[in-house]
């Protein structure tokens, strides 16, 4: 695991970036990633070309709040968005919301284009679309600036995700 501390917070204690704790429950969960650093991309396009994949090998990890008050990481592929019926459906509840910056940040310790569910601060549930299984992809990585690599197929499973058609084309 990557010794990757923040400056020292006034406890004296280091501050473990979100980064460093993604390997680490990657590594935990026995999941092989690959973190790498990448610059600021204006578009899925041009994202998915400085990474190497096509549109789809990003993963958007969406924060989706449930009307009580608990959380689900919805994994969708790039050009794709949820279809909240299907996801509605599949949960099982009337009403689902994407939160707001600040209440995902709250819920996952990872702000918006970091966030993955490896090492959030909370355990919410991983809902997968069934199109990223097979295939490596690449997601947030805990920090800006970085991707983080795995296989889907792992990362499904060590997360006991449920797999689903839950999106639609944008």
């Amino acid at each position: 695991m990557t010794q990757d501390v923040q400056a020292v917070d006034g406890s004296n204690e280091p501050v473990v970036t979100g980064r460093a704790r993604a390997e680490a429950d990657a590594a935990a969960r026995g999941v092989p990633i690959r973190i790498t650093e990448r610059p600021a991309a204006r578009s899925l396009e041009e994202a998915a070309a400085l990474l190497g994949l096509p549109p789809s090998g990003i993963v958007k990890t969406l924060v989706v709040k449930r009307s009580d008050g608990t959380f689900l990481f919805a994994l969708v592929p790039g050009g794709r968005k949820i279809s909240w019926p299907k996801l509605r459906a599949l949960v099982g509840v009337n009403k689902l919301q994407l939160p707001d910056a600040a209440v995902a940040l709250e819920a996952t310790g990872y702000e918006r284009g970091t966030i993955t569910p490896f090492g959030s601060t909370n355990p919410w549930p991983v809902y997968a679309d069934s199109s990223i299984a097979g295939h490596e992809v690449a997601m947030g990585a805990g920090a800006h600036g970085y991707s983080l690599f795995v296989d889907a197929d792992a990362l499904i499973a060590s997360f006991d995700a449920t797999v689903a058609d839950i999106s639609d084309p944008e």
